[in-house]
């Protein structure tokens, strides 16, 4: 997040809260604030939009934490940074093939048009993009959402619109959400340091 000139990060915490604040009381660059959700979780879109206040009117990075990755020759925030338009688009996503992608057991969440549109696939299509927990998002898009809800909803009203954009990683994504997907992408990582 340095390297792509992030200057702070609000961190949600819920599950093992005090061993995250632990690791994360030692960094100094982005800045770190926690907002706490030990009293309840707030699920994805609930998270951001109960910290909404610091982002003011500006387009800000989301990312899950169940997700990891390794940038290609470009910093894939940098990457996102340039891409997004807000005249065009409401929501812009990192996407990884979802054939490649480490730890993850899916269909497949989006399908890429040419001009970077994303469409969800109906219940009997693969889609070959999986959404890698990384995105861009405008503060204004939250209005009118419940203190718990998942971004999903913002996703596909922006699809709706013709506002939801992809771009694909260059790197290796690995989802981290799961024991077995956890040992996968250590052993993935320990065989690139070779």
């Amino acid at each position: 997040m340095e390297n792509a000139g992030v200057e702070e990060a609000i961190v949600n915490v819920h599950y093992l809260p005090d061993q995250i604040i632990g690791h994360l009381g030692g960094r100094r660059a982005p800045r770190i604030t926690i907002s706490d959700e030990r009293a309840g979780l707030l699920d994805s879109g609930g998270g951001i939009l109960k910290v909404l206040d610091a982002f003011g009117d500006a387009p800000f990075f989301s990312l899950n934490a169940d997700t990891i990755w390794v940038d290609g020759p470009k910093c894939n925030l940098n990457r996102m940074r340039a891409a997004f338009e807000p005249e065009t688009m409401d929501v812009l996503l990192l996407l990884a093939s979802a054939v490649t992608t480490i730890g993850w057991g899916n269909r497949g969440d989006f399908l890429l048009a040419q001009d970077g549109r994303l469409t969800r696939p109906d219940k009997n299509t693969v889609a070959p993009f999986a959404y890698t927990g990384v995105a861009v998002l405008k503060p204004a898009l939250f209005e009118g959402y419940p203190p718990i809800f998942s971004l999903n909803r913002i996703f596909d009203a922006a699809a709706a619109k013709g506002r939801l954009f992809g771009l694909r990683l260059d790197g290796i994504f690995m989802h981290v959400g799961t024991p077995e997907a956890l040992i996968e992408a250590e052993n993935a990582l320990q065989q690139a340091e070779r």
